[in-house]
């Protein structure tokens, strides 16, 4: 009788999870020297000799035949956490939460354990980076003290393991991936090895007993989260709460998402009593003051969210060669180009000038429908004419001067019609020029003695 040849070792890229038969000095994957480490002979495909009948439980069975009854959503309590995350938490879920240094992950991470425990849910809270005390200081600070809510400050996996043993939560909420460590792998906590196998450990515990595990991971200088590539395999929800230091408004997104979509968008207000949620942030990105000359408002899409942003410009003539271009909040390259629509397709001269374009509230408009507001109020700027508040510009300008419709745009229009805007100025309008004129024949002109050029 023929014996079988065992099964050749296997070696993992310790960044990537790719596979080989021998050992290699650089990841045929990503590239990397020095992270391809043998896993012994078991690792891979178990040997037929080895294989184990499934237990009744885990049989195969027709998918027809499996429900979702074991697995219904429950509340965290936080509002926007549950839009992003598709309405709730699923048990057994394994979500990673990743963010810049200081942007609140920690405080929005308490504040969902706080409200979760008033539920009548019992929760771990594990934090590897602050002591008991300081977490406890600054859950006083954010009223987020509860019976229900448990804390631990470890960096020892194992000794997180004892305490969900212990405790017995139905949230466990550890703090931060990179700083916890297994005694079974060696190196140090943070190093590619310890992060796959902290989190294929707890995503291990979340499945098999039925426990939502959230995760916090830290992020490179380049905003990707740090660690092997495959720790945003394993988990189920991928999260990025992010911000500008400078303002007090939050977002958080689903970059994965196994249960809900990935398109909705929470939005939060950090407060000196913690963090708030903001479930109608429409009123944040306008002035409150009457309109001037260099505003329009555009309706920006964020996630499902349609979100009225107002756009600011102001224009300064210039005897430099090369005037200046200052750029806040938007795409600097799209600016450009719209300044170079302007005066080519509308007779607008904006080559002798100093641009100044800005967003209000912080927030950053990237998309191409911002580019009609921007048109419009570097119109306004120039010939010094405002744009009621009553009317809205929403558009994609192409170089021949021409309107392109935008996504979602019913929703854009269903949003502005709910705030009060009588007019949006889009695709309809076929022409930048038609929308100028169009514009212009609702604006206010703020000239003494000025008159009306045509455009």
């Amino acid at each position: 009788m023929a014996t079988r040849r065992p099964a050749p070792p296997a070696f993992v890229c310790s960044e990537c999870g790719w596979t080989t038969a021998k050992w290699v000095g650089r990841c045929g994957e990503c590239q990397q020297w020095g992270t391809v480490q043998e896993q012994g002979a078991k690792t891979g495909l178990v040997r037929q000799t080895e294989a184990v009948a499934p237990s009744a439980s885990r049989a195969a069975r027709p998918i027809t035949q499996i429900t979702t009854a074991d697995a219904p959503r429950r509340s965290s309590g936080v509002g926007e956490f549950d839009r992003v995350l598709g309405g709730g938490i699923v048990p057994g879920a394994a979500i990673l939460l990743s963010g810049e240094p200081g942007v609140g992950k920690s405080t929005l991470l308490l504040e969902v354990a706080a409200s979760t425990a008033r539920t009548g849910r019992r929760v771990l809270y594990a934090s590897a980076e602050e002591s008991p005390a300081q977490v406890r200081l600054r859950a006083e600070r954010t009223n987020a003290l509860h019976d229900e809510l448990y804390l631990a400050s470890e960096t020892d996996l194992a000794t997180i393991l004892g305490h969900i043993d212990d405790v017995k939560p139905d949230l466990v909420i550890v703090d931060s991936v990179q700083t916890v460590a297994s005694g079974l792998i060696d190196g140090a906590a943070g190093q590619p090895s310890q992060v796959r196998e902290v989190a294929a450990t707890l995503i291990r515990v979340a499945k098999d007993r039925g426990l939502p595990v959230i995760i916090v991971g830290h992020v490179t200088k380049d905003g990707q989260v740090a660690g092997p590539r495959v720790l945003e395999h394993l988990v189920d929800v991928v999260c990025h709460f992010e911000g500008d230091r400078q303002t007090a408004l939050r977002f958080i997104r689903a970059l994965k998402n196994r249960f809900g979509p990935t398109d909705e968008v929470g939005c939060f207000e950090m407060t000196g009593a913690g963090i708030a949620e903001v479930p109608d942030p429409s009123g944040l990105f306008l002035s409150q003051g009457a309109a001037e000359p260099g505003t329009c408002v555009a309706i920006a899409l964020e996630g499902r969210r349609a979100l009225p942003v107002e756009v600011q410009a102001l224009t300064i003539e210039s005897n430099a060669p090369n005037p200046r271009r200052v750029v806040h909040g938007l795409d600097a390259s799209r600016v450009a180009m719209v300044l170079a629509i302007l005066e080519r397709r509308a007779g607008i001269p904006t080559s002798k000038l100093d641009v100044y374009v800005s967003t209000v509230g912080g927030v950053r408009f990237t998309e191409p429908a911002a580019d009609l507001a921007i048109a419009v109020a570097v119109a306004g700027s120039i010939r010094q004419w405002s744009v009621p508040r009553t009317v809205a510009a929403v558009g994609e300008l192409s170089l021949a001067g021409e309107i392109r419709p935008v996504t979602q745009a019913p929703q854009r229009r269903g949003e502005a019609a709910r705030l009060g805007y009588q007019q949006v100025v889009d695709d309809r309008s076929k022409t930048l020029r038609s929308a100028l004129t169009d514009i212009r024949a609702r604006a206010t002109d703020r000239r003494p003695e000025a008159s009306i050029p045509p455009f």
